[in-house]
């Protein structure tokens, strides 16, 4: 059974199938499940805490929430494409399902326009994070094999054709040196995520009297966005990550090329 639509209200006949699986999100933004739950608990302790929804109604929305991400994450509930539209009409429907209609009030104060600019911005802050530590790793890595060769001289290439000696030492260096540049790019990449969009509903906000600085702290941003039309349009951030990411990924296929070239016959290197 198809679940509810969020704006289905005003439909009396379900719409052409082709044009569901056309409109339909759900195979992609799944990823988001994880980001899309914490966010909908910490907003939903907000709408109590603001006194907008009483605590009886927070404590079954959370520990439905709760349920949902523990099923998930235990690979219980299984997130079927086209059995929603988004991930978020489909937590909400799970909802609906385990709690009944208090469900609905989850969807106080917010739009899905709001809502998906959160889960980007947390599931990429966390991507980030990650990339950053792998990237120190593999500098430690290339810092100690040039500690350990230190004095190795090999031939510098132009063209690969042999054109001056250089320490083998040094050579591995330029990479740390543009891994460095690459988590610098990173780290800066970071401030720009690190904003907290929800509470720009729509695009006009909302007149609930919610809190968003609560939700600031409780979903770790250091900021929050200051326009609320800006806020719900905005995906710099993710084009940004995707031309840092670019530079990154020139960077590793340069190194694994030498590596491939220094494991040849011809070269012998390793």
């Amino acid at each position: 059974e198809k679940m509810e639509k969020l704006w289905g209200g005003r439909f009396k006949k379900s719409i052409n199938k082709e044009m569901e699986e056309f409109i339909s999100s759900l195979s992609f933004d799944k990823k988001l499940i994880k980001h899309d739950l914490l966010g909908s608990i910490v907003h939903t302790q907000m709408l109590e805490k603001c006194k907008i929804i009483t605590k009886e109604e927070k404590d079954k929305i959370v520990e439905g929430l709760k349920q949902i991400l523990k099923e998930v994450q235990e690979n219980k509930l299984e997130i079927a494409t086209g059995e929603a539209e988004d991930i978020h009409s489909w937590v909400e429907n799970k909802l609906k399902e385990k709690i009944g209609t208090v469900a609905g009030k989850l969807h106080i104060a917010r739009s899905r326009n709001d809502q998906i600019a959160l889960d980007e911005r947390m599931y990429l802050k966390e991507k980030v994070s990650k990339i950053q530590d792998l990237l120190k790793d593999l500098q430690k890595s290339l810092l100690s094999s040039a500690q350990k060769n230190l004095g190795i001289i090999m031939p510098g290439y132009t063209h690969l054709q042999h054109a001056q000696p250089l320490l083998f030492s040094h050579h591995l260096m330029a990479y740390f040196y543009m891994f460095e540049r690459d988590k610098g790019r990173m780290q800066d990449l970071y401030k720009r995520i690190d904003v907290l969009p929800l509470g720009s509903a729509a695009l006009t906000g909302t007149s609930f009297p919610i809190d968003r600085e609560f939700v600031a702290s409780q979903l770790g941003f250091k900021q929050i966005s200051e326009n609320s039309l800006d806020a719900v349009s905005d995906r710099d951030f993710i084009l940004e990550f995707l031309s840092t990411s670019a530079i990154l990924m020139m960077h590793l296929s340069r190194l694994g090329e030498e590596l491939v070239l220094w494991s040849s016959q011809e070269f012998s290197f390793i």
